[in-house]
């Protein structure tokens, strides 16, 4: 059954947008990412036009991540007060975020700028993410867990200590500058405006792998941080570039919403190292058919495309 939403200007199977929101519901729940990795370039691959689906994937964001963030809170696995800080730089990035999209939109660059965004940073950490969790499951034994002190060894980085505005997170068990969090969120931010995402691809490894978070509290957290972070980023969207498309979005929060509670059950079966490894497998898959779109040559060269 074809559904037409009218500012991506299109006819789409309601059934197939519906699993779209599942699949980034469960990866919302799973990861702690939002799922907007993956909901992006999977609307762009259906037809729908990059700005529509970045600004469109920012409001179901919303959706799947306040079902997330809800369910880890239940069990505990939220640190508020470093999601607070990670949400003040989000805040800020949101509005440079949507500027630059604005400006980009307006220069008529913004598609490529999308795509290469996907293939760069996506593609990057994912590599990262890829080589430390194949690395770390060659090291540790299967049944062998990871002590507090060896993940703060292993986390431990001198520079950060020069860092000034330190703050405790007792949540957490940390005692760290709040700048770092504050820039993280920042970035992120931008990126979300930028991407359609919910930056948790690049927040969730950075709040390991920098700021030295409890693998189980680092979900719950990011999800905190984004569910804010996108809905400023919808509402600057829907006024600046009136890009958001909300009966596409209402339909990809119907799936959204069942897939992330899905995620959060499936999320305690499986160890640590093996979500990232499963991550940077999904996001290289990714940016694959990112950067074949953008080296391959279309069927088409030319196409007919309303300005909006």
């Amino acid at each position: 059954m074809d559904l037409y939403f009218p500012i991506a200007e299109m006819s789409i199977n309601v059934f197939l947008v519906l699993g779209l929101g599942m699949i980034g519901g469960i990866a919302s729940g799973l990861f702690g990412v939002g799922g907007g990795f993956l909901m992006t370039p999977m609307l762009i691959f259906v037809g729908v036009p990059p700005t529509v689906a970045v600004a469109t994937q920012a409001n179901q964001l919303v959706a799947a991540s306040v079902s997330g963030f809800l369910g880890h809170w239940r069990r505990g696995h939220v640190d508020v007060k470093m999601g607070g800080v990670l949400l003040v730089g989000g805040i800020l990035g949101s509005w440079v975020g949507v500027a630059l999209f604005s400006w980009l939109k307006r220069m008529g660059h913004i598609d490529l700028v999308i795509s290469l965004c996907y293939v760069v940073f996506l593609g990057s950490l994912a590599l990262f993410m890829l080589i430390e969790s194949v690395g770390f499951m060659l090291r540790t034994p299967q049944n062998a867990t990871v002590s507090v002190k060896t993940r703060r060894d292993f986390h431990h980085h001198p520079w950060l200590l020069s860092l000034p505005f330190r703050m405790r997170f007792p949540k957490s068990k940390l005692y760290i500058s709040a700048l770092l969090p504050a820039m993280i969120g920042l970035f992120v931010g931008i990126l979300v405006s930028l991407m359609g995402i919910g930056g948790g691809f690049l927040m969730v490894p950075a709040m390991i792998y920098l700021l030295g978070m409890p693998v189980h509290m680092v979900p719950g957290t990011s999800l905190f941080q984004i569910t804010f972070v996108t809905a400023m980023v919808t509402l600057l969207q829907s006024f600046q570039n009136q890009t958001v498309d909300m009966m596409l979005a209402m339909v990809l929060i119907l799936g959204s919403v069942v897939g992330a509670q899905l995620g959060i059950k499936m999320a305690p079966q499986i160890r640590g190292e093996r979500l990232r490894f499963i991550l940077a497998l999904i996001v290289l898959a990714v940016c694959g058919q990112m950067l074949a779109g953008l080296l391959l040559k279309p069927a088409s060269l030319f196409a007919v495309v309303s300005v909006r």
